[in-house]
């Protein structure tokens, strides 16, 4: 199953997860992505595997976002690995960054420089925060481009409490995959028009994308949305309880008209429908304290398997449980939606998919995560160097072979 984008070639240059989850999303769609890591450790997201404090046998990290894909080890500080990664560029479709532009600039792979030399070429620049500005060339990682400075920790943040932490690669892995769209649109306008772009996707402004809905209130009106308490949730339909075995849901009753009704019936509790301090809106939310204890004390009373199969008597009951990580792996609608997938030659199991389907050009995985410069003498055989050629490409250090870390290949 080659996906819909079988034949285009990529050449990455990235690190970390923004850059690389773009190019991974790209691989599984089944494009050819060459991958150019420094020689030695190679893209940093390799040291995920001493996540732990040590060695661990596989790098699961790391194998989410750079499957499929092919890596050259190339010195690009020195002119012959600028040159080799020249020549691979000229031959690809789309160029995939997220490195800072200065280096990019300082090593003659800047989009200027590429874009003047190959107009055909799609240039996909990952920033932390954008192309102009006076901070367009801070440093950013996710957490502080995405996280930080475009306002989603304050969002979530409780009153009076701490901020938040978010997660690994929370803001990196939707702005890959913005990316990864703004790469394919680039390509359906090059066959339109034979000419390459830059494209530009960053992190600060994947998050404000993100909290738009906030951000587009307080444009509009003014005003700020503040987050409540669950105890007081002016819909209490729109919240979260806890079953009798301890395990969490939501319900998710948007509609007050619609979807209050149904809850009333489900709990057992039909009068509450006609009772005037809950039969509107306002009462609800007047009295949302109240309601939502009585709810509490009636939640309390079954376990959520036993609610589940109260909720499904009432097809407007729009619920969800709430998973910890554990009841995600197992959740058989989360794996009937494709969140899973399988790797040829991978022993580790089950990984994460990629967040999109091709029903006329389905995709699937081809191959694990490359080794450090796996593929150097493959793909500089295909450039038409010689094996004796290479060998003095390695012999010097410009480019490196397949390399192991800590005894450990990856």
């Amino acid at each position: 199953m080659p996906g819909p984008l079988e034949g285009v070639k990529v050449v990455e240059l990235g690190m970390w997860v923004a850059g690389p989850a773009c190019a991974g999303i790209l691989a599984d769609w089944g494009a050819d992505v060459v991958k150019l890591e420094p020689p030695g450790i190679g893209d940093p997201a390799r040291t995920y595997q001493a996540l732990f404090g040590e060695v661990m046998p596989d790098n699961p990290v790391f194998e989410a976002d750079n499957r499929s894909k092919r890596s050259v080890a190339v010195d690009l500080r020195v002119p012959e690995g600028q040159a080799l990664a020249l020549e691979l560029i000229d031959d690809a479709d789309v160029f995939v960054t997220n490195l800072r532009r200065a280096a990019l600039e300082r090593w003659g792979l800047g989009p200027d420089e590429l874009l003047e030399r190959n107009p055909r070429l799609v240039y996909q620049l990952i920033t932390g925060y954008g192309m102009e500005g006076p901070d367009a060339a801070r440093p950013a990682y996710d957490i502080g481009g995405f996280w930080a400075r475009s306002g989603v920790a304050s969002l979530l943040r409780a009153p009076d409490g701490p901020l938040p932490f978010q997660r690994g690669g929370m803001g990196d892995h939707p702005t890959g995959s913005s990316a990864a769209g703004a790469v394919c649109a680039a390509l359906f306008n090059r066959e339109r028009t034979g000419e390459g772009q830059l494209v530009s996707t960053s992190l600060v402004r994947q998050g404000v994308y993100t909290i738009g809905f906030d951000l587009s209130i307080t444009l509009g009106w003014g005003a700020h949305i503040g987050i409540g308490s669950r105890e007081g949730m002016g819909n209490p339909a729109m919240n979260n309880y806890v079953a009798g075995d301890g395990k969490g849901f939501w319900l998710i009753g948007q509609e007050g008209e619609r979807h209050w009704p149904p809850l009333a019936r489900v709990v057992g509790h039909p009068e509450w429908l006609t009772d005037e301090r809950f039969s509107t809106a306002t009462g609800r939310r007047q009295n949302a304290h109240e309601l939502i204890r009585l709810l509490d004390e009636v939640f309390a009373t079954k376990t959520l398997a036993e609610w589940a199969e109260v909720f499904d008597t009432e097809p407007d009951m729009f619920w969800a449980p709430v998973n910890e990580i554990d009841d995600v792996i197992v959740d058989e609608q989360v794996h009937a939606a494709g969140a899973f997938v399988t790797v040829p030659g991978d022993e580790g199991g089950l990984r994460v998919a990629s967040p999109s389907d091709f029903y006329g050009t389905p995709w699937e995985p081809r191959a694990t995560a490359p080794k450090l410069g796996q593929h150097t003498r493959e793909v500089l055989a295909s450039l038409g160097r010689s094996d004796a050629e290479i060998d003095a490409l390695l012999e010097s250090g410009v480019v490196a072979g397949e390399t192991e870390f800590g005894g450990k290949a990856f």
